[in-house]
């Protein structure tokens, strides 16, 4: 392994650029024009940011600011690995209007010591650098904005919603395969983007994007059951390929597909 490895991702997400690092090196003192957020992954390093001096941990969220100076040092010897994207700042302020009261998005520190705010920054970036379904990553990023976004989140909550998430549920009940974005939820709701997302997870106990993939497995349970080829059934389904479908058959079942359509069928 090089000393120094960057890979730019070709990402699906329109303004937004998904980085891989690995280095050793200690970078001067430079800014971006984007805001960006990301997790080291191995090692820590040490930075000047625009807020301070700090450290960041293996498992940690580092952010910056667009403009904010900042440089950074390996700890150690081993260096650090990290990944990152870099958000530019249109996409932020787009989402930010979901959950922020009137005033700009910034990142208010530059470490997060934060497993969930992690978690889910990395499931954004898979996304980014995958199939970025439009559901699943409107969520994801409102969630991980508003998350980092901290004391300054506005109590966007919908009151008590559950006769508009109704109309959510419907419109993914309706045709699980179709792609929807968490938009086209909203609008079925009548509520803002944030606050459909909090409320159907408050009514159902999943995200919008989990709900659609349970009903997309259910869907293509029943074109396996019928005796299609696990292929067609993935394509029914809504799924991106037959791998993709198996992958979260398996997470969801504890079986393959194929073992499922084995016993289900008549001998």
């Amino acid at each position: 392994m090089p000393a120094s490895q960057f890979l730019m991702q070709r990402s699906a997400l329109a303004g937004v650029q998904a980085v891989a690092a690995r280095s050793d090196r200690t970078f001067a003192r430079h800014s971006h024009e984007q805001f960006g957020i990301g997790v080291i992954r191995h090692g820590a390093q040490a930075s000047h940011s625009g807020r301070g001096q700090v450290q960041a941990q293996a498992g940690q969220v580092i952010t910056v600011n667009p403009g904010e100076i900042h440089d950074g040092a390996p700890l150690g010897d081993a260096g650090r690995a990290w990944q990152m994207l870099y958000l530019d700042p249109s996409v932020a302020a787009e989402a930010a209007r979901e959950f922020l009261p009137a005033g700009e998005f910034e990142f208010p520190q530059p470490v997060f010591d934060d497993p969930v705010l992690a978690r889910d920054v990395l499931a954004l970036y898979a996304q980014a650098i995958a199939s970025a379904e439009a559901l699943a990553c409107d969520a994801l990023l409102l969630r991980v904005l508003a998350r980092a976004a901290g004391g300054r989140r506005a109590d966007a909550a919908a009151p008590s919603a559950p006769s508009a998430i109704r109309h959510a549920r419907a419109r993914i009940d309706d045709d699980p395969a179709a792609s929807l974005s968490l938009a086209d939820l909203a609008a079925a709701c009548g509520l803002s983007r944030y606050q459909t997302l909090r409320a159907f997870a408050r009514d159902t106990g999943m995200t919008p994007h989990a709900y659609q993939v349970q009903r997309r497995l259910l869907l293509a349970r029943g074109w396996i059951r019928a005796g299609a080829t696990l292929a067609d059934a993935a394509a029914a389904g809504g799924f991106s390929d037959q791998s993709h479908m198996t992958r979260l058959f398996v997470r969801a079942y504890g079986l393959s597909p194929g073992r499922y359509a084995a016993a289900a069928r008549p001998a």
